[in-house]
């Protein structure tokens, strides 16, 4: 009953907020945008046991136009905070200056580690990474070629060529980033044999607003991505619901589920990884009936998605923080 009363304490502050930024002449980085957002984000943040299925249509509309609206001003933020940046000699030196920048550190060193535990090709790093919807501010490209994945060629794509003619400026100037990061004005849908180069494929939360168009750029991945390629995704969990899109593992079509990653700190989004699985058609049989991979990847086994949450594998989690998907 306790659980009830808190959801709908909870459903009724989001919906309050709700009517107030949509209120608002526009999202652009202001008083009242800073503060709006600031309380959504900390009103969602705490655990809860909401399911966001069983809510009735009203809030489920509410919730879908707020996502929207989140994003909306995350867009804005990241150009607002790209341009500061851009006026500095050396950028990347200043990127502290982003209000979330250590959320995106927490994130990346998160996404890290579980992309180190179940990449196996050959026992190295993965050579060229995509990140698909890399916006004006690419904190988790920068933050990954800079600490973690120090010898990958990362891959940008956006839709929006000012978002990317901005991001590139910011790490013009450093000798070692500006070689390793390329950028790439497209919608994702149009990009096809290029996805084939990829050994892992990052989906920023936002692309993808709502579940329909999230699942289509999946499948499309799913088409075009190299056996054994990892493809990672954001989600979110609990209240969390209320800020990004969730993925639920049966939507992973053409992937085999790996893990599913909850924060329960001030990161917000859930981290879900997948590899993509063999084409059947790829596969040679020889004489004695034994089948062989054509791939590049060195993944010994592919699994077909056959159960709806795969075994969490454990491993030395640096923030100590994260819980596993238990509904």
């Amino acid at each position: 009953m306790e659980s009830v009363q808190k959801e709908n304490v909870l459903v009724e502050k989001v919906c309050e907020i709700y009517h107030k930024i949509s209120k608002l002449e526009n999202l652009k980085p202001s008083k009242d945008v800073d503060s709006l957002f600031t309380e959504l984000v900390r009103t969602c943040i705490p655990p809860s046991s909401i399911n966001i299925n069983s809510l009735p249509a009203n809030i489920q509309e509410i919730r879908s136009k707020l996502i929207r609206l989140c994003g909306e001003a995350e867009g804005h933020l990241e150009a607002h905070f790209s341009t500061i940046l851009g006026s500095f000699p050396n950028p990347l030196h200043h990127l502290n200056q982003f209000p979330y920048y250590s959320n995106y550190l927490k994130l990346s060193r998160l996404e890290f580690h579980i992309l180190t535990e179940h990449y196996s090709a050959f026992g190295q790093a993965p050579k060229r990474l995509a990140f698909v919807g890399s916006g004006p501010l690419p904190l988790t490209s920068i933050v990954l070629a800079s600490y973690h994945l120090k010898d990958t060629i990362f891959h940008n794509y956006d839709i929006d060529s000012s978002a990317n003619s901005m991001a590139s400026h910011l790490v013009s100037s450093d000798s070692d980033l500006s070689q390793r990061m390329v950028f790439h004005t497209a919608n994702i849908m149009d990009v096809t044999d290029e996805l084939k180069g990829y050994d892992v494929v990052f989906l920023a939360a936002l692309v993808g607003m709502d579940i329909d168009e999230k699942v289509k750029v999946i499948d499309h991945l799913a088409k075009y991505m190299a056996p054994g390629a990892l493809l990672m995704l954001r989600s979110a969990h609990g209240a969390r619901v209320f800020l990004y899109p969730v993925v639920e593992p049966q939507q992973l079509q053409g992937f085999q589920l790996l893990s599913v990653f909850h924060p329960d700190d001030d990161v917000i989004n859930s981290v879900v990884i997948s590899r993509k699985i063999a084409d059947p058609v790829n596969n040679d049989h020889d004489d004695d009936g034994h089948h062989h991979h054509h791939h590049e990847l060195g993944i010994q086994s592919f699994m077909p998605l056959s159960c709806k949450y795969c075994e969490f594998q454990a491993f030395n989690n640096p923030l100590g923080q994260m819980k596993m998907i238990d509904n």
